[in-house]
């Protein structure tokens, strides 16, 4: 928001003693930053002039001479303006002037010496938008009646001082001048002016000629008045002065009026050509596909999101963004419809965002008063009266569903002490209260606060007490520590003790974006849920909250290898998303191995059972020994390769997936787990115990079974886990061979077996026996053979 101060002094009295920084400062003071502050014209050392004599130099084709009097003295300046003549009134840049485009200083121009610039309205600063075709061409001209040495600034009426704020989002009423008078009142206990509304209107009545329909729960209220035989001109220098002040180009008179009133009282209006529109106005939703040609020219296609304003042959305006060409105030526009209004924000929002950001948009997302609208709709008829020669017709059309009434909240003392640490007189708290153009009666030990409706922002005690402590000063009050009330807290050891064991197992911890594209989030995975898509994403690339993890891991890992670092080992504990009944997430684990693993002085390329080993590391860690197994399932994700990927099952329950990637993702041999923890650690048992040393010794067996090719070895080793009973105590796979030496529908598995007993030492015949009856249940439930060379 840009304020202007000669636009701001209509309404409040400000001392000219206050410097444009002071006012800032000020205003920053009670929470509204600035990003800039100066003068509109950021200029020094011009002055008016008149070319006395103009004639062209003696050494270039486009140059001329020229002989200036800017009252003080007679300057000479060279000038390459095609308009500059005899007789002219001109803006002059003496010498030391500084001007955006730098210092001007004393020289000679092909031999002619120049004492100076005559100087065009670019050549000040003003943005080319404020710029007519003659300014862009040529130097400006004053009027011929401009008095010889006096201020071209103050000529123009251009001599503003402009505060360019950057509001919080509940501000909204600081989105115009009334706004910014009552908040500059209550800094500089001044009252704020009333604004004049006055117009006479004709007995011919608007009720009777027009007809308002509203289609939709999206318009709560709805003003419309007419008026007739307007004058499209040139607006006056004082009403295009302060638009260029807030940044808006002037157009003419009526389409300024607009704009004057949008910022003056912060709410938008739309004047249509009322010939053109017809006897009939409807509001409603667009329906899908529905276009609509702005005033801009551009069509637009609109969905039932946006809110458009039609009349019986189509829309002919988008809701609080833009208006329609087809019903656009043109030169030889006579009669007006106005219309003053309130949509829903959020539908605003989303239209705005997707078609264009403007003005009025920005007010009405941020909230209008609705007092402010039947303000804004007197106040424009005023204008309309006194500048465009329009007469109005008696009556409003009127469609009101918010019925506004002021906000009465109370407050005490005691709780503003509470929240702010401070105490700060009743007196003193009315006094700032009735600053703000709040009306406070007092009411045993609370006092009875009426905010005002345009005050949108403030709802409950403590909006209030935040007011009190704004503009009482927050520099003034004292920093404390809390005094809290302190309990125990709970620490998740669980969450650091994974880290630390993927760590010690060699593993490097990663974070990445919790954020992936809609083709990534159903990628590494086989479930069945459905996506979260947020709805304002950043960009293409970031679109929708991840449900697996491994999509992030592998952007990782494509990273490091298009920079030459192949050998990676890393994983990342996360949360995974999704909906069902309502917005869900998961707390996930996943790594992703490739290259050489260095765990010590040894290396060791990554493969799949070295990858199989960490998952089963990490389980048995977490307490889970002997209740997990790895099962092969045709349903597998198509990231991963079809003959290298298992499922994780814990208890009966898949808790999670590995596997090596395809080669159609990753031409090199890539690994990747992910565990759903929150499956895993639902019914966690105790974690690994340590045992001491026994005192008695082992004995191992060595067996190598014949079996089916396909059939899994895990199967197996649950056969000789229970044939094995309490005195195995350890099984481990040492060799796989498929060769020549046997079927080739066949392979050789190798297991060491180790039998123990921590009370007693085992003798070889009952260890014998055990062993028989290993091999005797495999070769019948397997149809194994033991493999005796």
């Amino acid at each position: 928001m840009k304020l202007s101060r000669n636009f701001v002094k209509d309404y409040i009295d400000l001392d000219d003693a206050l410097s444009i920084k002071d006012i800032a400062e000020a205003m920053t003071g009670v929470g509204n930053e600035y990003d800039s502050a100066g003068a509109l014209i950021p200029c020094t050392k011009l002055i008016t002039g008149e070319v006395l004599d103009c004639y062209d130099h003696p050494d270039s084709d486009h140059l001329h001479v020229c002989k200036v009097d800017i009252g003080k003295e007679v300057l000479e300046i060279v000038c390459g303006a095609p308009n500059v003549r005899k007789g002219l009134k001109v803006i002059v840049a003496e010498v030391g002037a500084q001007l955006p485009g730098g210092e001007i200083k004393a020289g000679k121009i092909r031999g002619v010496v120049s004492n100076g610039m005559l100087c065009s309205k670019a050549e000040l600063g003003l943005d080319h938008k404020f710029l007519e075709a003659k300014d862009k061409d040529g130097i400006h001209e004053l009027p011929p009646d401009t008095k010889v040495g006096i201020d071209p600034i103050a000529v123009l009426g251009l001599d503003d001082e402009v505060i360019d704020f950057e509001l919080t989002a509940n501000r909204g009423d600081l989105l115009s001048i009334l706004g910014m008078a009552y908040e500059l009142g209550a800094i500089y206990h001044k009252k704020v002016k009333e604004m004049d509304c006055t117009y006479q209107s004709v007995q011919e009545n608007i009720t009777d000629q027009f007809t308002l329909k509203i289609e939709t729960k999206d318009c709560p209220l709805f003003l419309a008045k007419k008026v007739v035989g307007v004058t499209i001109k040139e607006s006056p220098d004082f009403i295009k002065n302060r638009l260029i002040a807030s940044g808006i180009r002037p157009i003419n008179n009526v389409v300024d009026i607009s704009n004057y009133v949008m910022l003056e009282t912060g709410q938008p209006l739309h004047f249509y050509d009322a010939d053109r529109l017809g006897d009939t106005l409807i509001v409603r939703n667009a329906q899908n596909e529905e276009k609509l040609t702005t005033l801009d020219g551009i069509e637009r296609t609109l969905t039932e999101d946006d809110i458009v304003i039609a009349n019986k042959k189509g829309s002919v305006g988008l809701a609080g963004v833009m208006g329609g060409l087809s019903t656009e105030v043109e030169a030889d526009t006579k009669n007006i419809l106005i219309e003053a209004a309130i949509f829903d924000n959020v539908k605003i929002r989303k239209t705005s965002k997707k078609i264009l950001r403007s003005e009025a948009s920005n007010r009405f997302e941020k909230g209008i008063d609705p007092k402010r609208t039947y303000m804004a709709i007197e106040r424009s008829c005023h204008l309309l009266e006194k500048y465009a020669d329009a007469t109005i017709l008696s009556g409003r059309v009127t469609y009101d569903q918010i019925k506004a009434e002021d906000t009465v909240i109370a407050m005490t003392q005691e709780k503003l002490e509470k929240v702010l640490g401070i105490s700060i007189a009743e007196e003193t708290m009315i006094s700032i209260l009735e600053d703000l153009g709040f009306t406070v009666t007092k009411q045993e030990e609370k006092l009875l606060v009426t905010v005002p409706t345009r005050r949108l922002d403030i709802h409950i005690e403590e909006d209030l007490i935040e007011e009190v402590g704004r503009m009482y000063g927050m520099d003034k009050i004292e920093g404390k520590l809390p005094i809290l009330k302190v309990t125990v807290g709970t620490y998740n050891k669980t969450r650091r003790e994974i880290k630390n064991k993927l760590v010690g197992l060699g593993l490097n911890e990663v974070f990445s974006y919790t954020l992936i594209s809609k083709e990534q989030a159903r990628q590494f995975t086989a479930d069945n849920f459905t996506p979260i898509e947020i709805a304002d994403p950043m960009s293409e690339e970031r679109t929708t909250l991840r449900y697996s993890l491994l999509p992030s891991l592998k952007a990782i890992y494509d990273y490091n290898k298009a920079r030459n670092r192949k050998d990676i080992a890393i994983f990342e504990l996360g949360k995974g998303f999704f909906a069902e009944n309502g917005y869900q997430e998961q707390e996930k684990l996943a790594a992703l191995l490739s290259g050489d693993y260095y765990l010590g002085i040894e290396k060791q390329k990554f493969d799949f059972y070295m990858m199989k080993g960490m998952v089963e590391e990490l389980l048995d860690y977490l307490g889970y020994q002997d209740r997990y197994r790895f099962v092969t399932d045709q349903n597998m994700p198509k990231e991963f390769h079809p003959y290298q990927t298992a499922k994780i099952v814990l208890q009966g329950k898949t808790v999670g997936i590995m596997g090596k990637l395809h080669p159609n993702i990753a031409k090199e041999d890539v690994f990747a787990f992910e565990l759903n923890l929150d499956n895993i650690l639902q019914n966690r048992g105790s974690r690994m115990t340590y045992k001491e040393i026994p005192k008695y010794p082992s004995m191992e067996k060595d067996v190598a079974f014949l079996v089916a090719k396909d059939l899994p070895a895990e199967e197996i080793i649950t056969t000789i886990k229970k044939a094995g009973g309490k005195l195995l105590q350890k099984i481990e796979i040492f060799d796989l061979y498929m060769g020549e030496k046997i079927g080739k529908e066949e392979k050789s598995l190798a297991f060491n077996l180790t039998f123990a007993d921590p009370k007693r030492t085992l003798t070889e015949e009952e260890v014998m026996e055990i062993f028989h009856k290993i091999i005797n249940e495999v070769e019948t439930k397997h149809k194994a053979k033991v493999r005796d060379k």
